[in-house]
């Protein structure tokens, strides 16, 4: 499993989340153009400020040691190499989201969530807390298969609709192959631009 970016209690607003995608566009001669998705599923790209992280506790609510867990991510990654897991605090649970109806055939179904119109498939499930087959809520005959498939051991009834309460985290990468922390004094420090993308798991 990835490591888990840390808790922050320093970080800055504005944070920013922006969804990226891309498109193909073939134009004719007509003036008529041929447009083509690219990825099956939009990215999102975080900035996170963090105007304050401490070494040794010396100031007690940005938590002790948050400028190593900050750090030692990132060195971890080795830059933009490396991913790991970021749970968006507005954008990280669900409850008694419907996944699929079933068939009588398929046992794995991907985790999604529903977001205004669009419903996508999430990038890496954290905990699942209850599954529900028609309505009946399944104490066991399934299991979470990493990094976002619910895996059953037979096949739900054709036409069951199949719902779950979920915790799921983006797989990110960071953007840049360098991020600077500045000591802006003693036990105090900042880095006020750690930008990341989430990818395809």
């Amino acid at each position: 499993m990835p490591p888990t970016f840390p808790s922050l209690p320093g970080a800055a607003w504005p944070v920013t989340k922006r969804p990226i995608t891309a498109t193909r566009v073939e134009a004719h001669a007509s003036g008529r153009e041929v447009r083509s998705p690219l990825y099956p599923a939009a990215l999102y790209e975080f900035g996170l400020p963090v105007e304050g992280l401490t070494p040794d506790g010396s100031f007690p609510g940005l938590g002790s040691g948050s400028l190593q867990a900050l750090l030692g991510l990132y060195v971890q990654c080795r830059g933009t190499w490396g991913t790991f897991l970021f749970t968006d605090p507005t954008d990280g649970a669900v409850t008694s989201q419907a996944l699929a109806a079933g068939d009588g055939a398929t046992t794995a179904f991907p985790f999604v969530r529903t977001l205004g119109g669009l419903t996508e498939t999430v990038g890496w499930v954290t905990a699942v807390s209850r599954v529900t087959v028609a309505g009946a809520a399944q104490a066991g005959g399934w299991s979470l298969t990493t990094p976002n498939l619910l895996t059953f051991a037979r096949a739900p009834a054709a036409g069951a609709v199949i719902a779950a309460d979920f915790t799921y985290a983006f797989l990110c990468r960071f953007l840049d192959d360098g991020i600077d922390f500045e000591h802006l004094m003693q036990g105090l420090w900042a880095a006020k631009s750690v930008r990341f993308r989430s990818i395809a798991p």
